[in-house]
């Protein structure tokens, strides 16, 4: 299914103030219209200086699994240039988290335990990989404050603490929510590793996350995996080739509306597909759809 253009020029008011942080909407003077904010002028790696430095870099290595064996190793591939960059310009140490499925904040070590990805960068980096059993606390702080030059550290699942989401649930299955003291900690404790914090994690980079809002360092950039992907959104978003086709797809409906309003006043056709075709296809034309979405 697919929605054609929908003044696919100029944007009226209301979208250019939908599309922009409050601080940031603009006024009623149509003056403003011309003021643009690109997606790739972003503070990146290769602008930073990281010689000496301890670099905490949050990554996406949530990959999968069959019997704790890794059958797709991308993620992990992507993560390289970014890690290859700091340790060849000198980085003292390169602190490496990221979540992998879905353990709701409670330790599973024997199903969603980082240890394979660990072996895994190991052979595709050529160097030795440290893997921590947690990601925080006393014992984490003190591997990773004076690390030997050259360290590359991987840290256990973050999603093993309910305080990496602020939302999980018990080992009774119960939802719970995370004490905001305790979410405080576990931001205090992950900033404690490192002078420069990276975001590479493109995929989960829109998730508002303890790691990926909550680590409080002076210098903050974007890795190269992010550069690329934004370069294409900015590309696509700012100064597309005509004409412009859209395909969405996923299951989860509720993430991609924003998306999609954003979208149609950028676009000559959307095409929507994956599960959530389902759920324009009941509103549409009424279809019965079970439990698709």
């Amino acid at each position: 299914m697919y929605y054609k253009e929908r003044n696919a020029g100029t944007l009226p008011p209301a979208r250019v103030s939908r599309c922009l942080p409050r601080c940031l909407e603009p006024p009623t003077s149509r003056r403003c219209y011309i003021v643009k904010m690109s997606l790739s002028n972003k503070l990146t790696l290769d602008k930073l200086n990281v010689k000496g430095k301890r670099v905490v870099m949050r990554v996406d290595f949530n990959v999968p699994m069959k019997s704790n064996q890794i059958t797709n190793n991308q993620r992990i591939k992507a993560a390289i240039p970014s890690i290859k960059f700091c340790l060849d310009n000198g980085a003292k140490s390169v602190v490496l988290m990221s979540h992998l499925g879905r353990p709701d904040g409670v330790p599973m070590p024997d199903k969603y335990s980082l240890e394979p990805v660990a072996v895994e960068l190991k052979s595709l980096l050529g160097r030795h990989v440290l893997f921590l059993k947690d990601c925080v606390g006393p014992e984490v702080e003190k591997a990773c404050a004076d690390p030997a030059a050259g360290s590359v550290i991987l840290l256990e699942n973050l999603r093993f603490h309910v305080e990496e989401e602020g939302k999980g649930k018990d080992a009774s299955g119960n939802k719970v929510k995370a004490e905001p003291a305790k979410i405080e900690a576990f931001r205090t404790s992950l900033s404690k590793l490192g002078d420069v914090y990276i975001n590479d994690a493109f995929c989960t980079a829109h998730r508002a996350h303890t790691s990926l809002v909550g680590v409080n360092l002076p210098q903050k950039a974007g890795g190269f995996l992010m550069k690329k992907e934004l370069n294409y959104f900015a590309k696509a978003l700012e100064s597309p080739e005509r004409p412009f086709l859209a395909i969405l797809g996923g299951a989860k409906v509720a993430d991609k509306i924003q998306l999609i309003n954003n979208m149609l006043d950028k676009v000559n056709e959307m095409i929507i597909g994956g599960g959530m075709a389902f759920t324009f296809l009941k509103v549409l034309n009424n279809m019965e759809i079970g439990t698709s979405v």
